[in-house]
């Protein structure tokens, strides 16, 4: 299977600058919902690249060094459970991409997009369903976005030290779940999502 092939396909259409796009965090029950955009250059390769829930969180760091490193542009887009709350968690998915591809720079002239729906952008744009194993643009933002949310997860832990985030990231396991009916919920938790609306 060629990683590249929706980039060539775009790029003989004439487009010059692809970017893929991806977000981590849709499921949680806290936090916010991450998104990343990468252009990449041509002559990118890594043998391990390749849909973020695939890799090991060891492997997932290295590779997020090696695309920052080497990328033509990495663009971030975050949304906090306040809007995720007040649009809904597709909405709030689709806005944070929509703000990554705006923080590239250069600005691409073409979007590949993890899933099935476009994007609120006037570039053109390709959803690409299971695109996080299809494409390196969009596996290479599938490592981004995933490691940016853990980042971010983690450093609400020193606020919140009760949920343990380092260790779930905020999805609904068990040791969260059970933590949400100790302690009641937190500013991260997303008050509209069942796990956390029943104990605000």
């Amino acid at each position: 299977m060629d990683l590249w092939y929706f980039e060539k396909e775009a790029t003989q259409k004439g487009y010059k600058a692809i970017a893929g796009i991806d977000e981590a965090g849709r499921g949680p029950l806290a936090g916010p919902v991450v998104s990343a955009a990468v252009i990449l250059p041509t002559a990118f390769h890594d043998p391990d690249i390749t849909d973020s829930k695939k890799l090991s969180p060891q492997k997932r760091e290295r590779l997020f060094a090696i695309i920052y490193a080497r990328a033509v542009s990495v663009g971030i887009g975050i949304v906090d459970p306040v809007v995720i709350d007040r649009i809904n968690i597709l909405q709030a998915s689709l806005l944070a991409m929509a703000m990554a591809v705006k923080n590239l720079a250069p600005q691409p002239d073409h979007l590949l997009i993890d899933g099935t729906f476009p994007i609120p952008s006037d570039l053109s744009q390709q959803p690409i369903p299971k695109g996080d194993a299809l494409s390196i643009s969009i596996a290479a933002a599938s490592i981004i976005a995933k490691v940016s949310r853990d980042h971010l997860m983690q450093k609400y832990h020193h606020y919140y030290p009760q949920f343990d985030f380092p260790q779930h990231k905020g999805y609904p396991t068990r040791a969260h779940k059970e933590a949400i009916r100790k302690f009641g919920c937190c500013p991260i938790h997303r008050r509209s999502f069942k796990g956390v609306k029943e104990y605000i």
